[in-house]
């Protein structure tokens, strides 16, 4: 009988070569192949966007070009437990699925690449919109595999290596397509890009398959029908929870990094009006940052192990908040390298400590049953914060100006800390999350 992965004690695994299991080798690659395609519809192309003179209001509405991150949770039944013809009796449903979500992939990056958006930024929507489908697809397919494929005490050691992963594929194309695209047109980089694919690619084929190592749960999604595919999972976590305090889960998970998020969507087309020029963002923003985003992924988790969950959210998140007055801050010093750099660094070294402790709390709230399902809600409802609910900050901007609206994306951050706060007092989850990880709250 599946248990919810809270009720599993997690043991860190401290032994390099643990690390150089081949297992965990295609964590690493399959996090590269999650992290690549996410700045390709965002950021990356936030720039291009604006570097081909479209309105910034236009730009933020862009950010919606995203949902498919929000809705996610919808399809993830159907890729959990449906088979694919002759693929899934070659590679398994996971890999399977995973194959074929690339291919889609690497196509709708291509068609990205090769629209204009000066000129059909309608198209280029479409095809944005695709990416972003295909690669919400390739998250809950990456998601689920990963969890079935380690055992409970290689959880820890195979969320530092999809991190690590994660944020290479961020670098290839977020830095990497910015110095590309200062020697080659848009066009290329994109297909440059697209080809990268083939990196998950390889994965998908050669990785072992988790059913065969565990017959269990191939024989467990092979039950229950359509009420076991689509409700059951959800039903499972409102059941466990209670109505109530699910939904108020869900809120907190919607509002937690909302600031971070709605700050982010403009990040690129401030560079851009700031003067900084392409390697300039790609060496402060997508080399060091990334850097600083790692080194805040390790602070995180070992505040994590020391204070608990919730105290680390809510620590990391107030951090979260303020890094956003350093973009404010920004807007007064202009076109400042140096100061670029305490910015970027700030704001990412807190986003990382963010990230770490906001995954574990994640994780301990899914059920091993229903991994990639749950997973995918819970994410999605995340994803709400980048998408739907920021594509306002462009108009924003126009309305008010950079400065004032850095510091309402500092205020909007507000009401996810709060909740926090009520969550710790009065929730029972709270103390659950704490103890599943060896900590109790006071």
């Amino acid at each position: 009988m599946s248990a919810p992965l809270g009720s599993i004690p997690p043991r860190s695994a401290r032994s390099l070569p643990l690390y150089l299991q081949p297992r965990l080798l295609f964590i690493f690659v399959m996090g590269f192949a999650s992290g690549l395609p996410l700045a390709l519809s965002s950021a990356t192309l936030f720039f291009w966007l604006a570097e081909a003179g479209v309105a910034l209001a236009a730009i933020g509405l862009f950010a919606l070009v995203g949902s498919p991150y929000n809705f996610k949770f919808i399809w993830a039944p159907f890729i959990d437990r449906v088979p694919l013809p002759l693929l899934t009796r070659i590679l398994g449903r996971r890999r399977s699925w995973m194959l074929l979500i690339q291919v889609g992939l690497m196509l709708s990056i291509m068609a990205l690449g090769f629209s204009r958006p000066e000129s059909t930024p309608l198209l280029a929507a479409i095809c944005a919109l695709a990416v972003a489908f295909f690669s919400a697809s390739q998250d809950i397919v990456i998601d689920a595999y990963r969890i079935e494929i380690l055992d409970a005490d290689e959880q820890g050691a195979g969320a530092a290596m999809t991190q690590a992963g994660y944020r290479l594929g961020a670098i290839a194309a977020g830095a990497g397509a910015l110095f590309l695209a200062e020697q080659i047109d848009w066009s290329l980089v994109y297909l440059f890009m697209a080809m990268l694919v083939l990196v998950g690619m390889a994965a998908a084929l050669f990785a072992p398959d988790p059913e065969r190592r565990n017959p269990e749960l191939a024989a467990e999604r092979d039950q229950g029908g359509l009420h076991a595919m689509v409700i059951k999972p959800f039903a499972e976590f409102f059941q466990r929870n209670g109505t109530p305090t699910a939904c108020i889960i869900l809120a907190f998970i919607l509002l937690y990094k909302f600031g971070d998020a709605y700050a982010g969507v403009m990040a690129y087309p401030f560079y851009y009006e700031m003067g900084f020029s392409k390697s300039e963002v790609a060496t402060v923003s997508k080399i060091f940052g990334v850097i600083a985003t790692l080194l805040g992924i390790f602070v995180g988790g070992l505040l994590v192990k020391r204070f608990g969950i919730m105290p680390s959210l809510l620590g990391c998140g107030i951090l979260q908040m303020l890094s956003n007055l350093m973009y404010a801050a920004q807007s007064l010093a202009g076109h400042d390298v140096q100061f670029l750099y305490f910015t970027i660094g700030f704001e990412n070294l807190s986003g990382g400590m963010g990230s770490s402790a906001f995954v574990a709390y994640l994780s301990v709230l899914c059920n091993t049953a229903y991994t990639g399902t749950q997973f995918a809600l819970f994410t999605s409802f995340m994803a709400f914060g980048r998408t739907l609910l920021s594509a306002s900050s462009g108009w924003v901007v126009e309305m008010i100006g950079w400065f004032d609206f850095f510091l309402i994306s500092t205020v909007v951050a507000l009401p996810g800390l709060l909740l926090l706060l009520w969550m710790v007092r009065y929730l029972p989850i709270a103390r659950q999350t704490s103890q599943a990880l060896g900590r109790a709250l006071p």
